[in-house]
């Protein structure tokens, strides 16, 4: 078997292209709209990462998760496709949903689900018929009211099938086998190895915009959540692809050669 990462992380084995898909933010209409333009380009040896944020903001995040698992399960049907050939990353509202998960942990949970709420987190809990007032209300009455709220929130997600398996196996980068290419979900900062990134792959996107040398050997670094939504931004190192999907721009996939060059754009 090739090497393909580990729960970490994700290698990308002898690419011949690599599709990169931008954050999403639950709008499942142009995430089916750009599968379908997508599906009609795909070759033998293609392999598709996508950069995190399927959760939050958006009114369909069911329909987002159902199209990726859909979507799956349609590309593992061309001849030689291997489970390993498609990436998924953890993005900023992934973070987030596992940590509101166990938010009883946390020393303020009342403080902390505003903040989330303030964060995308409101439209997940809505769409997995959760009620704003009332999760305010648990996490004001103690931790056992609060796990039993989340174990609630659990088994919601899980009455979806493959949602929960899917989210809590995404990864926090990926690589190419040459090590010629870095994928991320926001940010990365040039002066800590990846082993020390923590939370800056959620909430480095200022590191990411002052990148002005080379990060180790990677040719390029790529991300897909921008938090000002520019849309197709690339520098000598980088490519920023986030045209603001959730946020009333489109949905943006790019085409990469293993050496970092375009070959092909999609917005839906």
């Amino acid at each position: 078997m090739p090497d393909t990462g580990t729960e970490v992380y994700a290698v990308l084995e002898r690419p011949r292209r690599i599709w990169t898909v931008a954050a999403i933010h639950g709008v499942a209409e142009r995430l089916v709209a750009l599968h379908g333009a997508l599906q009609g380009k795909l070759a033998r040896g293609d392999r598709v990462v996508y950069l995190g944020n399927y959760l939050g903001h958006g009114a369909d995040i069911i329909g987002t998760l159902d199209e990726l698992l859909a979507f799956r399960r349609l590309l593992l049907t061309v001849p030689g496709a291997q489970p390993w050939d498609i990436v998924y990353l953890r993005g900023t509202q992934e973070e987030m949903w596992q940590k509101l998960l166990q938010i009883q942990f946390a020393p303020n949970p009342a403080e902390v689900l505003e903040w989330m709420l303030g964060q995308g987190v409101d439209a997940t809990l809505a769409c997995y018929g959760d009620d704003i007032e009332l999760a305010r209300q648990r996490c004001r009455e103690g931790t056992v009211s609060i796990t039993r709220w989340t174990m609630a929130l659990r088994a919601a997600m899980r009455r979806h099938p493959g949602h929960e398996e899917l989210v809590t196996a995404l990864r926090r980068y990926a690589v190419s086998d040459d090590g010629g290419l870095l994928f991320v979900h926001a940010g990365v900062d040039p002066h800590r190895p990846l082993s020390e990134q923590r939370d800056t792959f959620w909430w480095g996107s200022s590191y990411f915009d002052d990148i002005r040398a080379p990060y180790g050997d990677f040719r390029r670094i790529v991300r897909g959540f921008d938090r000002d939504h520019a849309g197709r931004v690339v520098t000598a190192h980088t490519l920023s692809i986030d045209g603001g999907c959730g946020f009333g721009g489109p949905l943006c996939a790019a085409c990469l050669t293993p050496q970092g060059e375009i070959l092909d754009w999609i917005e839906a």
